[in-house]
């Protein structure tokens, strides 16, 4: 099978491609990642902290709106019914029933405590004698 032949824009992805090297001949670890030299000198390659690049293309925000005019809402023929009033809670009721599951788990939960503390127990002793 025959490769297909590179492109000079995908010849510009290769890391070694427009390497830079530093003045003792080395090369730093960030050269790798720069933007080859554009012929401008070393100038355009360093930031500078007051300007910034313009963008060529982007996102120009959203378009200005306008507000609806007046009546644009449909006009309302049925008025829906208001809400009906919820019953009264019993308080004292509620806080009866609460203590008195509160008081069913607490019962199984000793009671599964109790027959674990028997098992492991009786496993002991299995092993001891």
């Amino acid at each position: 099978m025959v490769a297909p032949a590179r492109s000079d824009r995908a010849a510009g992805l290769v890391g070694s491609v427009g390497r830079r090297e530093t003045p003792s001949g080395g090369s730093t670890p960030d050269d790798y990642w720069r933007r080859p030299a554009t012929g401008d000198g070393d100038a355009t390659d360093q930031p500078s902290a007051g300007r910034r690049p313009a963008p060529t293309s982007g996102y120009a925000g959203p378009p200005p709106s306008t507000p609806p005019p007046a009546g644009w809402r449909p006009p309302v023929h049925l008025e829906a019914t208001p809400p009906r009033r919820l019953p009264a809670q019993d308080m004292a009721g509620l806080d009866a029933a609460e203590q008195r599951s509160q008081r069913v788990t607490y019962g199984f939960g000793a009671a599964a405590g109790v027959v674990l503390v028997m098992v492991v127990c009786l496993l002991c002793s299995r092993i001891v004698f």
